[in-house]
Order: C-alpha cells, then sequence, then structure tokens
C-alpha cells in the first residue's frame, strides 16, 4: 500500500488534540500526509499542520494548566453561546500568522455549518482563520460566525468524521479519525482538582457548569439526569450515529479509534496526555495494517 496519506481528522473538543499525536505518528513512521479535511478541532490540527506551524502550536497547547485554560475563555451575555473564542483565536493567530487555504502546501478543506441555509460548506478557499473559526462554532457553546447571509457553526453537526470530503490523489490511503468514538475506555487515576482559584473568579459557577458538559451520565441509573447531561448524551449519541452512516458510505482504509472517555469536551489541559494516547493508538493501527500487508 501507498505511503501517502489522505487524512480526516474528526471533531470532539478537547479530545481533538489526539489529532497531533496522530500526525506525528504518522510522520514518524514514514507516511507523507498529502491531504486533509477536517471538522472542528479535527479542523484546526489539520489547519495548523497544513501550514506548517503544528511544533508552535503543540507547544503552547501543552503549556496550559487549568487556570490558563480558564483565562483562555472569553465569556459572552449573547443567547448564541457562552464563549466568543477570540481569546484563544487571536492567541493561536501570534504564532500561526492566517493564510489563503489555496496557498497551503497540502490539500485542506474544513467542514462548517451554515445554519441560515440549513447545509453543510466545505471550506477549501480563502481565508483559513475564516475556515477554522466556522467549523469549530459548537452550538450553544462558542458564539457562531457570520460571514454575509451565511450563519456557520460546528461542522460535527452535519460531519463529524468527514471522510466524504477528503481530496484524493492516486495510489493514496485514506486514514479517518474518531476521537468520539464509544470504545471503552480505562481511565488513570485523576487527582483531585483544586478550583480554589476559579471559585473566587466565578462564585463557583464555573465548577458545577465544567462538571455538567464534561461528567458522563451518573452510574445509579435512577438518578434524574440534568439539563446539560441531556444536552451533551443526546449530541454524543447524534453524533455517533452520523459518523457511522458517514464511514459506512464513505469507508476509510484505516480507522483510528480514540474513546470519548478519555477527557471532557473542554480539558485542554490533558493535551499532552491525549496527544501520547493519538499516537500509541496510530501505532496500533499501523501495526494491523503492516500486519494485513504482509498476508496479502
Amino acid at each position: 500500500m501507498s505511503k501517502k496519506v489522505a487524512l480526516v481528522l474528526g471533531s470532539g473538543g478537547a479530545r481533538g488534540a489526539a489529532h497531533i499525536g496522530v500526525i506525528r505518528e504518522l510522520v514518524k513512521s514514514g507516511y507523507e500526509i498529502t491531504s486533509i479535511s477536517g471538522t472542528s478541532m479535527g479542523a484546526l490540527v489539520g489547519g495548523i499542520y497544513a501550514s506548517g506551524k503544528l511544533d508552535e502550536y503543540e507547544s503552547w497547547l501543552c503549556s496550559l494548566s487549568k487556570i490558563g485554560v480558564f483565562n483562555l475563555v472569553d465569556f459572552t451575555l449573547s443567547t448564541n453561546g457562552i464563549i466568543k473564542a477570540d481569546k484563544v483565536l487571536k492567541k493561536i493567530q501570534e504564532f500561526i500568522p492566517d493564510k489563503k487555504i489555496e496557498e497551503l502546501p497540502i490539500k485542506y478543506a474544513a467542514v462548517a455549518t451554515d445554519l441560515m441555509h440549513k447545509k453543510e460548506v466545505v471550506m477549501d478557499k480563502g481565508s483559513l482563520y475564516k475556515a477554522i473559526r466556522a467549523s469549530i462554532s459548537i452550538p450553544l457553546v462558542i458564539t457562531p460566525l457570520q460571514i454575509n447571509d451565511a450563519l456557520f457553526v460546528d461542522g460535527g453537526v452535519l460531519n463529524p468524521v468527514p471522510t466524504n470530503r477528503i481530496y484524493r490523489t492516486v495510489g493514496d490511503i485514506m486514514i479517518a479519525v474518531d476521537v468520539n468514538s464509544l470504545i471503552p475506555y480505562t481511565k488513570p487515576k485523576v487527582e483531585n482538582l483544586d478550583w480554589g482559584y476559579i471559585e473566587k473568579l466565578t462564585s463557583g459557577k464555573l465548577r458545577g457548569f465544567q462538571k455538567k458538559l464534561t461528567n458522563p451520565i451518573p452510574v445509579h441509573k435512577k438518578e434524574k439526569m440534568g439539563y446539560f447531561d441531556l444536552i451533551y448524551e443526546t449530541s454524543i449519541l447524534m453524533l455517533s450515529q452520523i459518523t457511522k452512516l458517514t464511514l459506512e458510505m464513505n469507508p476509510p482504509d484505516v480507522l483510528i479509534e480514540i474513546s470519548r472517555q478519555t477527557c471532557g469536551v473542554f480539558d485542554f489541559y490533558k493535551a499532552s496526555e491525549l496527544i501520547e494516547i493519538g499516537k500509541n493508538a496510530t501505532k496500533k493501527s499501523i501495526d494491523d495494517l503492516n500486519w494485513k500487508k504482509k498476508l496479502a
């Protein structure tokens, strides 16, 4: 099989840091990434890699602490979302200047959802910054991006793992990464979080909000699910079903799966751990691929 790879990177919030590990391991193993399509965090990591700035981004991301992540959150009173995301994107732009997608050395496409026109939009031309900003706009969390008469939200609403939006070259292999997989995961022991500083800043509201967004359904089935439990679990089930159908219709040559239980959607301070998880999952997939080649 060819060493050229058409890489598809799925949505998944903080779990998308695993995409960095996937890219690192593929390159280390001698694979050449010739094209990338991505949704949400997949669009972000893929765009950064295509622009040649993954080293700088990884260093910055891995330096973030819990407080560092919190300081990048720019809350808003808008009814469209609770975070504008301007702070984090401005920070990223400090070491990744905006470029035209057509000028990138690797073919690239970001997937977003246009709410006004009720359709999926593939951004493979124009501003890289706007394409990424549109694709990461998680509904009800990050405010949508308005461009002319279009209102863009997260591409994962319609296409979490865009295997049907990847540019192919003769003889390449398609590798897709799903970081929302329902496969089991044994979580390592986690130390108790020190929320003291954050509690002082938010009067304790952020702590409860974080738990509601990131914690899975309680073990005790008789307990009632809260508002955010319902939103989170419903979204995960919908995304999983959409992903399953997309992969069935446009199956990749290799599927790398990262369990959704590895971390919460906003646990960006776990970047180093997630990168290693991505590397390990890719090693296993490459070993399986090499074994199949030997049997062929």
